[in-house]
């Protein structure tokens, strides 16, 4: 019996690797599951059977971790300026890898249609997120940043922007960045004189 387990489950874990491979290639809108079962050595039905919808079998891949985008930390230099726009260019350099923006356009066309993989989805942006949350937080208490700013606000405005250029393929380039940045600071983080 133990054996047919570990087979189902070294199955299950090779359909899991061709989707995220088949989304990274392909997209969402054109993931096909007679790729994923070649890819993964099993028949269609497998699949069909473990997975109804296509949404359902990417879900499974972001709650196990296949579908994952890596979290990006922010410096505290004493500059909240140059530390934000710092990390936007990161996040910017890391998203122009083909790979990275395909994933993050199949995952956001999955949650369009999944409750799990939007909820999942929105975990692991809410922890990007914090990372910027928390440097702006610092930044209020050092007086950098007016108080009652809506720092989370401004986070969610940064990934949002960044995101929408992704989602609708346009380039992350430097221009951008800096524009973005010096947006969020002339605009919302300065502190009053």
């Amino acid at each position: 019996m133990a054996v047919g387990r570990a087979r189902s489950e070294a199955s299950r874990r090779a359909i899991l690797l061709a989707t995220r491979d088949d989304l990274t290639e392909h997209g969402y809108d054109r993931l096909s599951i007679d790729r994923i079962a070649t890819a993964a050595g099993v028949g269609k039905q497998t699949i069909y059977r473990w997975y109804p919808s296509k949404s359902e079998l990417v879900a499974d891949c972001l709650v196990e971790g296949y579908i994952v985008r890596p979290i990006l930390t922010t410096s505290d230099t004493g500059d909240v300026r140059r530390d934000i726009t710092a990390w936007i260019r990161a996040f910017a350099e890391q998203s122009r890898v083909p790979a990275a923006a395909s994933l993050t356009r199949a995952i956001t066309a999955a949650a369009a249609e999944n409750t799990a993989v939007a909820a999942h989805y929105q975990e692991q942006a809410r922890a990007t997120q914090e990372a910027l949350v928390g440097r702006l937080e610092a930044a209020v208490r050092a007086g950098q940043v007016r108080p009652g700013s809506g720092v989370e606000t401004v986070a969610e405005t940064i990934v949002g922007g960044l995101l929408y250029r992704i989602l609708t393929r346009q380039e992350l380039d430097d221009t951008f960045v800096v524009e973005l940045a010096e947006l969020v600071f002339r605009g919302v983080l300065e502190p009053a004189d």
